[in-house]
């Protein structure tokens, strides 16, 4: 798949997002943003996904800033579900956050209950072990 440019003047919905994208090009690493289209059912009918960041190995890298729904957490469950053959992982601005108002669990909880490897603010692509 085609690196972006080194220029990243548009097309990235987030400063996280382009945060990530100028690490992933400084490291020489091939990358696809929102390259890729993946199917996931949500109960009595079909969806697609779209995550931010797709490389030729089976990973792809959502970033998260907020992430407070349930909704977007029962989406990220159901891709994985859906696929998994894929190794899906999260970079969030601020792992720490809860991930509603005055729930004692925070994002990076939830993303390690729900199997997936995480990192935070950008700094890593995984949390404690590196691929």
């Amino acid at each position: 798949m085609p690196s972006q440019s080194s220029t990243f003047k548009t097309g990235y919905r987030s400063p996280l997002e382009e945060k990530v994208a100028r690490q992933l090009d400084q490291a020489g690493v091939r990358f696809a943003y929102e390259g890729v289209k993946l199917d996931y059912k949500i109960p009595s009918r079909k969806a697609r996904y779209t995550p931010d960041f797709a490389f030729n190995k089976p990973i792809v890298i959502e970033t998260k800033g907020w992430f407070r729904t349930a909704a977007d957490r029962m989406k990220l469950v159901l891709v994985k579900e859906c696929n998994p053959h894929l190794d899906i992982r999260l970079i969030f601005q601020n792992a720490n956050k809860p991930i509603y108002k005055g729930s004692p669990t925070n994002y990076a909880t939830w993303a390690t209950e729900n199997g997936f490897k995480w990192a935070d603010k950008g700094l890593c692509l995984t949390r404690g072990q590196r691929d």
